[in-house]
């Protein structure tokens, strides 16, 4: 959400920044009903005084014996009185109108965010690692001998449908050992606090991070109204919702392991084969509530938080800023973490961090003061540390032997039992 006296105050910066998104001036209609509100709260409080003072005259006049000038105020604060409902429910619609406008609107871009209008226009910042120089034609994870026995698709579809997937045996137990050895680095070594929370929520908190109302068809809804989240962003964050919170606590860094939901109505057509792209997968998500001048060292610092997940697991990377145009909706700045997939000859994306400001605080509320200051909106950031389905596509791509195998990194050992390779057979040993 937007502040509304920054858009009153410098409406051309304003604008200018939504054009760098690549959208059309909005100001001008903020502004608009922004005036209309205020307009009618002004005529309300003139009304207001005006029949305060006719209420005192009318005692008077009754007093008086002034029976003709006690009828015509009575009538004048009757007047007055339905009067100021009108002008109420006016502000109250406008209100609603300028919220509701405003909630549909981008958070806007820093102003060191590349200009662009796709992801052809992103920014490399800095690659890691090197792609392994394969003897044979390298797999994609869902065609790898070892692998496709216990990576079953088509026991999934007959299950829920298509972008589903069933994983049993070496498979199932890799991708919980890839959940816990990152959920372990980044509270051990990150001192991120660790949060198992629902995985259903109200409106309010889709509403607060922004998935509401502009995308709900990109989330599912039960019968009975709760959303299953797309990602612990939503859960986490909502954490400030409403809050007062003390300043000298701050920052607040949590991570979590969950579920995630999403109906991935905008990509019919893409990643249409294997885990890449699934309506439900897990993800270990960061997130971090910090005062407004330590979000961009914040950004940074959970950058290289997942950075290091892939370090760790010995997995080439290269790091992005995303350009104006391919920034979600709620970010000022984004920075794409995508891995090396020997099997697509590709990097593709497998963490997204970014800081939001002030944006999503506004919509929840979320706030802190400082000792003796007054109440300041806090800066929100989130970043995936990392997705588990595709590090695990990672995993099994990059370690890919010629006979099927599937070679282990040596961080995951230890949360395998000390086996250290997956058989062309499908067996941990």
């Amino acid at each position: 959400m937007h502040d509304i006296r920054a858009i009153r105050e410098t409406p051309e910066a304003f604008d200018a920044a939504l054009a760098r998104r690549g959208l059309a001036p909005m100001s001008a209609d903020v502004l608009d009903i922004d005036a209309a509100r205020r307009a009618a709260i002004a005529q309300s409080e003139t009304e207001k005084a005006a029949q305060n003072a006719a209420s005192k005259q009318v005692g008077a006049a009754k007093a008086k014996g002034d029976e003709a000038e006690f009828e015509r105020l009575r009538a004048l604060v009757a007047q007055t009185k339905t009067e100021l409902a009108r002008l109420d429910e006016v502000a109250r619609a406008k209100d609603a109108e300028l919220a509701a406008l405003l909630a549909t609107i981008p958070n806007l871009p820093l102003a060191d965010v590349p200009q662009g209008a796709d992801e052809s226009d992103n920014v490399e910042l800095r690659r890691w690692g090197t792609p392994r120089e394969f003897d044979f034609a390298p797999k994609e994870h869902f065609e790898i001998a070892g692998i496709t026995r216990d990576m079953d698709f088509a026991l999934a579809a007959k299950l829920s449908g298509s972008r589903f997937v069933v994983l049993r045996g070496a498979v199932a137990r890799l991708h919980r050992a890839l959940a816990q050895f990152m959920t372990d680095l980044h509270v051990d070594q990150h001192g991120l606090t660790e949060v198992n929370s629902p995985v259903l929520v109200r409106d309010e908190a889709m509403f607060g991070t922004g998935q509401l109302p502009k995308f709900a068809e990109d989330s599912y809804q039960t019968t009975n109204g709760w959303w299953l989240i797309p990602t612990s962003e939503v859960t986490l964050t909502n954490f400030a919702a409403g809050e007062m919170l003390d300043g000298a606590a701050l920052p607040l860094r949590f991570c979590s392991h969950t579920l995630c939901f999403r109906s991935e109505a905008g990509s019919a057509g893409r990643d249409t084969t294997g885990m890449l792209r699934q309506h439900q997968f897990e993800k270990v998500e960061m997130v971090s509530i910090t005062a407004p001048e330590d979000s961009l060292a914040e950004h940074d610092r959970m950058t290289r938080c997942a950075e290091s997940v892939l370090e760790a697991l010995e997995l080439p990377y290269r790091t992005i800023v995303l350009c104006t145009g391919d920034m979600g909706f709620g970010a000022q700045k984004t920075h794409d973490i995508e891995v090396w997939l020997p099997g697509q000859d590709a990097y593709r994306e497998i963490s997204s961090v970014s800081t939001c400001g002030d944006f999503q605080a506004r919509r929840m509320n979320g706030r802190f003061r400082r000792e003796g200051g007054k109440p300041e909106f806090v800066h929100t950031l989130n970043g995936s540390g990392v997705a588990v389905g595709r590090c695990l596509i990672a995993v099994l791509e990059n370690g890919q032997t010629a006979d099927g195998g599937v070679a282990l990194p040596a961080a995951l050992h230890p949360y395998l039992g000390g086996k250290t390779r997956i058989t062309p057979e499908g067996a941990l040993a």
